[in-house]
């Protein structure tokens, strides 16, 4: 007998239906329900020995076994994120009834994933610090989620700020979301969210994920994100400042940098004094420019105002 057993769909509806949930919109909710799915995702998470899992969004379990399944014999564990009290409650006991011998790796945190930060205060899993802060119980090195086609972006940017650990991850996002994580300079569809996961992580295609396999089925395509973390420009801006720029250069994409960093810099002509000061022509527009030429930008500002000594 397998060490573990995961959810097929009848498996899913089943547990669906005696915890009395119906799939909601709000929560984005589309769990996967196909077995071949959940460990092609596990196998490109590719747990390692002494790996710490974040899972976020869980829901009813199906990627969480496939996980623990991928992570067997390596002294992996898992940290699952929930935001739905309901689902967070019934995740350890699907897990001690599919997967018993892994229950001890597994911690669940029930919290929004926007919330959650680093484990260095130790708090108990799932408890809320000051400012609704939720401290995880342990220092994640790998991130795999199925997320909300609403706040994906939000919640990848938030947990490579708060994590500083995690190292690589895979996500599955709605398929236009993805392209933008994925985009670079002079794409189509390269824009804020683009520049700013640059600055923490490079983000590469990792696949496709049909619509039949969730229930319920999406009226949108998925697909996989693969994201490695790396080394941020080197830049004396703070990274609040160089996202300022981008901000402002995207706020507006149609115009041209001089015009759409005028309100950043005080005035057109400010914007263009500076652009020119680290060789980008103010006629350009912000589709054109790498994480390292905002940060450029960020930084001659920041000297002329005597933040930077």
């Amino acid at each position: 007998m397998s060490e573990v057993r995961l959810l097929g769909a009848g498996d899913v509806r089943e547990i669906a239906g005696r915890l009395g949930v119906r799939p909601t919109k709000r929560l984005g909710q589309n769990f996967v329900v196909e077995q071949g799915t959940v460990r092609r995702i596990a196998a490109l998470t590719a747990p390692r020995r002494g790996d710490v899992i974040l899972e976020v969004g869980p829901g009813l379990g199906s990627l969480t076994l496939a996980l623990l399944e991928a992570a067997a014999g390596k002294s992996a564990r898992l940290v699952a994120v929930e935001i739905d009290p309901v689902l967070a409650a019934e995740l350890p006991r699907t897990i001690a009834r599919r997967a018993p011998a892994c229950a001890s790796r597994v911690d669940v945190v029930t919290a929004d994933a926007l919330a959650v930060s680093g484990a260095e205060t130790r708090q108990p899993s799932g408890a809320a610090g000051e400012r609704g802060v939720v401290e995880l119980p342990r220092e994640p090195t790998v991130l795999a989620a199925n997320l909300p086609y609403n706040v994906a972006v939000p919640v990848v940017l938030h947990l490579l700020a708060a994590l500083p650990t995690l190292e690589r991850g895979v996500v599955m996002v709605q398929a236009e979301v993805a392209d933008r994580m994925c985009a670079g300079p002079g794409s189509r569809v390269y824009g804020a969210p683009s520049a700013k996961l640059a600055w923490f992580a490079a983000a590469r295609p990792a696949g496709t994920v049909p619509r039949s396999v969730f229930w319920p089925v999406p009226n949108v395509d998925s697909k996989l994100v693969a994201v490695t973390r790396h080394q941020p420009p080197a830049t004396a801006a703070s990274r609040e400042e160089v996202f300022a720029v981008v901000d402002a250069a995207f706020g507006q994409r149609r115009k041209t940098l001089r015009a759409a960093l005028a309100g950043w810099a005080g005035s057109a002509a400010e914007a263009e004094r500076l652009l020119r000061a680290v060789g980008v022509a103010p006629g350009a527009r912000g589709e054109v420019l790498g994480i390292s030429d905002f940060a450029r930008i960020a930084e001659a500002r920041a000297k002329c105002e005597g933040t930077i000594l």
